[in-house]
């Protein structure tokens, strides 16, 4: 369990593919704290560490993953946005995230506003996703709010420190993000189709 505050940013350092697998390695200031089999959120995505050397730790991502987030895209080098695991009875700033990616999105636009920035995505509306306005949204891991929700579409607000903080100041027009839909809307959603 999550909540989609970005601990820190990590550097991917190795990637190597192994069949259908594919082990990133990531160096992150927090490693140290880290044990084996401990659960990060990497751009949102739970995967178990199997590994630690040093600043640097290890994790696998399977076909399934790669295929329904944008890990398979990382390159060496690139930044991603981490998350430990929540304490329970620690706050929860963000909202409930489960760290299980539901689809990918395209960045389709992003528009400066003075101070802060505006993003808007667009997803494949034949898997039934939704948003509402001013509902929650996990995007790369990032806990945010959404607006301009329309049925396969949506924007986010994005202030100073979260575009520092986090890889939004990597995401352009075409950048392939993660989403997780808000866990509490899918049961709802999946309620009443039952019905």
């Amino acid at each position: 369990m999550f909540t989609g505050i970005i601990e820190e940013l990590g550097v991917v350092t190795k990637l190597e593919r192994e069949q259908k697998n594919l082990h990133l390695t990531i160096k992150a200031n927090f490693t140290s704290q880290l044990k084996i089999d401990q659960s990060v959120a990497h751009n949102g995505v739970c995967l178990t560490v199997v590994n630690i050397d040093g600043e640097e730790y290890t994790v696998t991502a399977i076909d399934e993953t790669l295929s329904k987030t944008n890990l398979g895209e990382i390159k060496k080098g690139d930044i991603i946005n981490l998350e430990r695991g929540m304490q329970m009875g620690a706050r929860l700033d963000g909202h409930i995230v489960q760290g299980h990616v539901d689809q990918t999105a395209l960045c389709t636009a992003v528009t400066e506003k003075k101070g802060s920035w505006e993003f808007s995505f667009e997803y494949d509306p034949d898997m039934q996703n939704i948003t509402i306005e001013k509902g929650s949204i996990t995007i790369n891991g990032v806990s945010l709010t959404v607006v301009n929700s329309k049925k396969n579409s949506f924007s986010v607000a994005i202030i100073p420190y979260t575009f520092e903080h986090t890889n939004f100041k990597n995401i352009k027009k075409g950048t392939r993000v993660n989403l997780e839909f808000d866990v509490i809307g899918k049961y709802v959603k999946r309620l009443t189709e039952l019905q």
